[in-house]
């Protein structure tokens, strides 16, 4: 079996997290509140997100939290793909 690359695994899983973050972000800019909360509640499966939705995120916050979810997503997909290659060695 083939070994996978930590840190490029690592860097799709990272961006893929951010794109998402970014899609939430264009969500709720372009929509009322009502209709945030009518996507999210259909996209979470029964979940209210009415009392945890805000639709006045300030740009900095927003910045650092397209950051750190590029930074988690990275950390998770390198430790998948390590964790993967040291499987495969044995």
């Amino acid at each position: 079996m083939n070994r996978m690359n930590v840190k490029k695994f690592g860097f799709a899983i990272g961006f893929t997290g951010a794109l998402v973050y970014a899609g939430c972000m264009i969500v709720l800019a372009t929509v009322s509140k009502e209709a945030g909360i009518s996507f999210f509640n259909s996209l979470l499966h029964g979940l209210d997100t009415t009392s945890i939705i805000r639709m006045d995120v300030p740009l900095l916050e927003a910045f650092f939290g397209i950051v750190q979810t590029f930074i988690l997503g990275w950390l998770i997909g390198a430790c998948i793909a390590a964790f993967y290659n040291v499987q495969i060695r044995k």
